[in-house]
């Protein structure tokens, strides 16, 4: 896996998910147990800990400041992120990310039948090739209790819901230094 640079990650990023109503953020591992470096993550009380750009809605500052500091998210335990989540490989995590490019319904291009599919893909991966080649991941999408889910199947799907609104989808990467979230918002 090649190390990712700045440059490469922020226009992998907005190329996948600059459009849709999703989170993404990063932060150090600071904690043995990861779910408490990614609840870090999801109250805002750490940044990036390269500089690097993030993704973040202007109605979820506006609820964090009028609802509570981790809008859009629950107030959630560790144990919560942990039991909410499953494992699922690095190929599988890309195609995740991959999917949250799409919007939940009526999608009129989902990204499997995209001409673009392998570009998509290949920021997605991009995107995740910051974590390393000994990265772990988990996704709140209930499509992970099967050992070898395909994201890029279906419609996405979701799983135990992680804030308010309808349906959320999210995928958790963790490195020895870092952990990210990302995740999309059916913000019906």
């Amino acid at each position: 896996m090649t190390p990712v640079d700045s440059a490469a990650w922020d226009a992998a990023l907005e190329r996948l998910l600059d459009d849709v109503y999703t989170f993404a953020m990063t932060g150090p591992r600071r904690h043995d147990d990861w779910a408490r470096d990614v609840l870090a993550v999801m109250v805002r009380s750490v940044t990036d800990p390269r500089g690097w750009r993030t993704l973040e809605w202007q109605i979820d500052k506006e609820g964090r400041e009028n609802v509570r500091p981790s809008y859009p998210f629950l107030p959630l335990t560790a144990e919560q992120v942990h039991a909410w989540t499953y494992p699922v490989t690095a190929d599988a995590a890309a195609e995740l990310l991959a999917s949250l490019t799409q919007e939940w319904f009526f999608e009129a291009r989902p990204v499997r039948t995209r001409a673009d599919h392998d570009d998509v893909l290949a920021d997605a991966r991009t995107v995740l090739s910051r974590f390393g080649a000994d990265a772990t991941f988990r996704t709140s999408s209930d499509l992970a209790r099967n050992p070898s889910p395909d994201f890029l199947a279906s419609e996405l799907a979701g799983g135990r819901a992680f804030t308010d609104y309808v349906m959320d989808l999210g995928l958790i990467a963790v490195s020895a230094d870092e952990v990210g979230v990302f995740w999309s918002f059916n913000a019906n």
